[in-house]
């Protein structure tokens, strides 16, 4: 067969965790038609790619990413490419893009600030129009629990009749007839967080009907981690799904570090009892989401609206200072550790970046919990932070696992918007660079398993995460010496170093 595209003299690491080969391969519409020593050039519009001290990979496979919320205006990806990313899981934390309940339309708009008429309702019509459009990566979508209580609850607290659970159910069946390959939660936001153990497993049985997997953010990283590593193997469990998936797995604060010998313990003996429990993880100790997610579980109650309005009322803000104090002492949480990733109002432009401790200096006010408010009023709520959360040691630990594989947990955004979390740029090359090369937390071998063929196995990605003759041609070449990431939380809009072709 004729080559389209020849990638010669490469160390190839085929994604099994097998030490490198040299070869050339060769590729034809897209596909791996051949691997082998010295192959020939046939037609004179053949493209070689000489890769010599180069390695040659699988593609990456992102398994927690959220850049459906990016996808529908950005096709192109491109600070997930430069990465080295071919394929994403979306849909990830509950939060998917469909379905959407037809009769809650307005409710949507408002809740999503969705301008003009809703573009789909359905999980079908949702994936017919990424389909249509295209993305210069490959898409793996999940539903999410916090779309599909929403088109039946609204932002309610409290829990469904039978009826409403069969509404739910309804919702997951038609995703995962349409394609969804399983189900995914978000237990620390409104309103997911206000469902029971059980109406999740119900929810899941429908995703583990149709052979799907469990994706959970779980209901806790810090004090109540292991509590919550425990709920999702019961759901996994009972609702016979798959397989389970930890997102983004971590040890928050202080008081917890260490915790991760007893978390990746339990993960052990769920598998050694016959389930399938994996994890995955970005190499940084911060984290990233809503601002709106340090208030107390019950100021979050309504959602942004209502939030905006407590803040406003003095008794209840109050209220709220007094449990954020209390929430603060009991994590060892403070507000120099707490920094705004991005927001919508030219009055806060400036303070991107910065940790509240430092904007409350800058604006030479007394009380750090008044900028706080005062954010996230002026802000509708809609504001983006970076926490300082982790240990090193933790990092290193979970990392090794052989349950771990690697994610963002980030999206696309546009170059030079905001200061988002540098994860968004850098988490494959700061994996291959940190932790491979300068520091041997991992051997290269292994942390391409757990970029490619590990994820590509636990989704059942068939024809993807290896290179071999009749797998589809997702390949990075890179330099195993140079690559680096370069985003920092300071300057996260860096491209990596040492990747040479996606």
């Amino acid at each position: 067969m004729v080559q389209d595209i020849i990638i010669k003299n490469g160390k190839i690491l085929d994604g099994t965790g097998n030490p490198y080969f040299l070869a050339d391969i060769g590729i034809t519409e897209g596909m791996i038609t051949k691997i082998s020593t010295n192959i020939r050039t046939e037609l004179d519009d053949t493209i070689v790619l000489d890769a010599k001290s180069f390695v040659v990979s699988p593609g990456f496979i992102d398994v927690h990413s959220h850049a459906d919320f990016s996808l529908i205006y950005d096709q192109e990806l491109e600070c997930l490419a430069q990465q080295g990313i071919t394929t994403i899981v979306v849909g990830n934390c509950g939060n998917s893009q469909a379905p959407l309940n037809p009769e809650k339309d307005e409710y949507f708009s408002k809740t999503f600030e969705i301008k003009g008429k809703i573009p789909w309702h359905t999980f079908k019509v949702y994936l017919d129009v990424l389909e249509n459009q295209g993305s210069s990566l490959n898409v793996v979508p999940l539903v999410g629990f916090g779309i599909v209580r929403r088109s039946v609850l609204e932002d309610s607290t409290r829990s469904p009749s039978k009826k409403e659970i069969e509404q739910m159910q309804s919702y997951v069946e038609e995703a995962m007839q349409a394609g969804a390959y399983g189900f995914s939660t978000g237990l620390i936001y409104p309103p997911q967080t206000y469902a029971k153990t059980q109406e999740i497993i119900e929810c899941a049985k429908i995703a583990g009907n149709y052979g799907g997997l469990y994706f959970s953010h779980m209901r806790n990283e810090g004090n109540y981690v292991l509590e919550a590593i425990k709920e999702l193997i019961e759901i996994v469990e009972k609702s016979g799904c798959r397989s389970g998936q930890i997102s983004h797995i971590k040890v928050a604060g202080p008081l917890n570090w260490g915790k991760s010998v007893e978390m990746l313990q339990l993960i052990e003996d769920a598998n050694d009892r016959g389930l399938i429990i994996r994890a995955d993880q970005y190499p940084y100790k911060r984290g990233m989401n809503s601002l709106r997610d340090s208030l107390p579980e019950w100021a979050k109650e309504g959602g942004n609206e209502a939030i905006i309005l407590k803040l406003q009322d003095s008794k209840l803000r109050e209220r709220i200072k007094e449990d954020m104090e209390e929430g603060f002492n009991k994590s060892k949480m403070s507000w120099d550790k707490i920094f705004i990733a991005s927001q919508r109002t030219d009055k806060w432009r400036d303070i991107e970046g910065l940790s509240i401790s430092e904007i409350t200096k800058i604006k030479q006010s007394s009380s750090q919990f008044d900028i706080f408010c005062e954010i996230l009023i002026d802000n509708q709520a809609n504001v983006e932070q970076i926490t300082e959360y982790g240990h090193e040691d933790d990092l290193k630990t979970l990392m090794k696992s052989r349950f771990t594989m690697i994610g963002t947990d980030g999206w696309s955004v546009p170059m030079g918007s905001g200061k988002p979390h540098p994860r968004f740029y850098g988490t494959y090359p700061r994996i291959l660079g940190k932790y491979v090369r300068e520091e041997k937390t991992l051997i290269l071998e292994q942390a391409i398993r757990k970029m490619t063929s590990f994820p590509a196995q636990t989704l059942g990605l068939l024809d993807r995460g290896l290179i071999r003759e009749g797998m589809w041609a997702d390949i990075v070449i890179f330099d195993p010496d140079t690559i680096i990431d370069r985003a920092t939380y300071t300057n996260p809009h860096q491209y990596p170093d040492g990747i040479h072709y996606v």
